[in-house]
């Protein structure tokens, strides 16, 4: 009878300190990532808490996207740079897959690769590891994301550490929840501002040059860019250029011009339409993967400028790593590209009216300078007009100069007349 008092008072102890261990956590976490909006931030503070709890070796964090159809590989205890962004899962894919689709907890004491349910990605070396615990991070009863915890060496979850990180799972949510939307926000509130930016730039009278140039840097600085060009269409070649770009690479700036129709940007202006590409280097259509690949170039998105189907020229947009352009980032450039051919329309037109105004000037002159060597020289129309046409092939100098000349000549001769008595 006193073993069993002991016993239960033991087991009564334990269970004491798992709980009071609990709360201790629960309240590390609520201080921890209360009023915390930096999503990157908020997973790490999450990912070192759950590692505390599990002694894991390793703790990979995906949240699933905007049509809640993929998870993405968002946080990673063990520095993976590369893959951040780029290991996706569909739900049902792989164990965490299956964890978002059931919103259940899979706990695997070894050997997780042997589990019928698990997917192996040959990039994470936590593919490697024995043990798996596999929580869902929800938020009112919805899948947000799943949190995986690994061990190397075979190890048994404790039914108290599997029901922790369960409520771990529902209590950070939440706070997940939360840095998502203000980082959501945060990144429209500079969407608005940049384009608000595009149309200052565009309407404050600078040079077209300028104007391409800050086009760039603001569109490289709101969608992210490693690499933003804009390339203008050259009619008479049929040819599309780099004229602008905030890449300081020469090799990327005296990229060859592409026919209307080649590659991806002038497929783009071909067809009209915006097209993203998630690998420019593993793309057939790409014409120039080699120099993606030394400049570091990976996913591509291109959208055609336009004014009235009048085609003006394309914006392209390169990300470093493997990067799924959203229908709002579609928008967007798209939006930018828009102001950016009316610009580009606008100046020239303005620049053809200040070349027909020149012309009518040079004209004018030229036919008053006729009419003084008519006169001067009682010559026709025709005979002046061929003086002046030679005259300007001896000396290489315009028309429009030897006209000038000419005028300045005859209003000296007349001075000159006037003065004799």
């Amino acid at each position: 009878m006193k073993r069993t008092e002991e016993a239960s008072d033991t087991t009564l102890r334990r269970l004491l300190r798992e709980k009071t261990r609990e709360a201790e956590i629960l309240h590390q976490i609520a201080e921890t990532v209360s009023g915390n909006l930096d999503l990157d931030c908020v997973l790490r503070d999450i990912m070192d808490i759950a590692v505390q709890v599990t002694k894991a070796d390793s703790c990979l964090v995906y949240l699933l996207n905007s049509h809640k159809d993929e998870l993405v590989l968002k946080a990673s205890l063990n520095p993976h740079p590369k893959l951040i962004g780029r290991v996706r899962l569909g739900l049902g894919e792989g164990i965490t897959g299956w964890v978002a689709q059931q919103g259940r907890t899979v706990a695997i004491a070894s050997n997780a690769s042997d589990d019928s349910r698990f997917k192996m990605f040959h990039n994470l070396p936590e593919d490697r590891h024995q043990a798996f615990l596999s929580v869902p991070l929800i938020v009112k009863h919805d899948i947000i994301g799943v949190i995986n915890l690994q061990h190397k060496q075979p190890h048994r979850h404790r039914p108290h550490e599997v029901a922790l990180m369960t409520t771990i799972g529902r209590q950070v949510g939440g706070a997940i929840e939360t840095a998502r939307l203000h980082a959501e926000v945060t990144r429209k509130a500079r969407q608005v501002e940049t384009l608000s930016e595009v149309s200052a730039t565009i309407t404050s009278g600078r040079l077209l040059d300028e104007i391409l140039h800050l086009l760039v840097s603001m569109t490289a600085q709101m969608m992210g860019s490693t690499t933003c060009s804009i390339m203008l269409l050259d009619p008479e070649r049929d040819e599309l250029k780099i004229a602008a770009t905030q890449s300081l690479s020469e090799m990327y700036r005296s990229k060859p011009n592409l026919k209307v129709g080649q590659s991806i940007s002038g497929r783009v202006l071909k067809e009209r339409r915006p097209i993203a590409v998630l690998d420019v280097t593993k793309d057939p259509d790409y014409m120039y993967s080699d120099l993606a690949r030394k400049e570091g170039l990976c996913s591509l998105l291109s959208v055609p400028m336009l004014v009235k189907d009048k085609p003006i020229g394309v914006i392209n947009s390169y990300t470093a790593h493997e990067h799924l352009f959203s229908q709002e980032e579609r928008k967007v450039l798209q939006s930018v590209a828009n102001q950016a051919a009316i610009a580009i329309e606008n100046t020239s037109l303005m620049e053809k009216s200040f070349e027909m105004q020149e012309a009518l000037a040079v004209r004018k002159t030229v036919e008053r300078a006729k009419g003084v060597l008519m006169q001067s020289k009682r010559i026709s129309e025709e005979e002046a007009f061929r003086l002046m046409q030679r005259q300007s092939m001896d000396t290489r100098r315009s028309m429009r100069d030897i006209a000038e000349a000419i005028l300045l000549a005859g209003e000296l001769d007349r001075r000159i007349g006037e003065k004799k008595p």
